[in-house]
């Protein structure tokens, strides 16, 4: 004969009246100011108007980071342009398919999962919907995973300069697209630094661990 399987209801640090500290994770009286293991000082799990304030600006400057040249190179008195997606097409045609898919991982499929990634946690916790705390939080770890190799996009203006052929007659500048680029990496940065991890598990209340 089956059983009903019955869910139990999750307890939280929150409904044990206790407070985890960001740095060592040790828990602590609600009222407390500062760990009473590390020392750090504790604060309350905030809101998500941060996270998707520098969200929403990172993907605002990401669109310009690749529809505007990355690089402005001029040799022999003619001046080229190059994207980034059309900078790793360049790369591939010339047989460089391994720095090719650097620059389409990081520049392109990098960002755009972690765009996606932390609106998805913060429209999540917001919204409640019903997922496993635990692969909420994995998802999480990848994406601080990811963020600490972040600058490696702002390195791919050197990447690109392997298409130019330098000599006497050539010049190279980084264009408009290279500061969108860097803010772009920056604000995802912030974004993932402003979201508080202890919210995924306060909203636990309506998921199945």
């Amino acid at each position: 004969m089956a059983h009903a399987r019955t869910t139990q209801p999750v307890l939280t640090a929150q409904k044990a009246g206790l407070l985890g500290c960001r740095i060592c994770g040790r828990a602590n009286p609600g009222a407390a100011q500062s760990c009473s293991r590390c020392g750090a000082a504790l604060h309350r799990p905030g809101g998500l108007q941060a996270v998707m304030a520098w969200l929403l600006a990172g993907l605002v400057v990401y669109i310009p980071a690749n529809t505007y040249p990355m690089l402005r190179t001029k040799m022999l008195g003619e001046e080229t342009d190059s994207t980034i997606l059309g900078g790793a097409i360049d790369l591939a045609h010339h047989g460089s398919w391994g720095v090719a898919g650097i620059v389409f991982v990081a520049s392109i499929l990098i960002p755009i999962a972690k765009f996606i990634t932390i609106g998805y946690l913060a429209l999540a916790v917001h919204r409640r919907w019903p997922m496993r705390g635990r692969l909420r939080f994995h998802l999480y770890e990848a994406v601080e995973f990811i963020g600490r190799w972040s600058m490696i996009d702002v390195f791919v203006v050197a990447i690109l300069v392997a298409l130019v052929q330098f000599n006497l007659a050539a010049t190279i500048a980084p264009g408009i697209a290279a500061v969108s680029f860097a803010l772009s990496v920056i604000f995802t940065m912030l974004a993932a630094q402003a979201f508080d991890p202890r919210l995924i598990w306060q909203s636990a209340d309506t998921d199945t661990e």
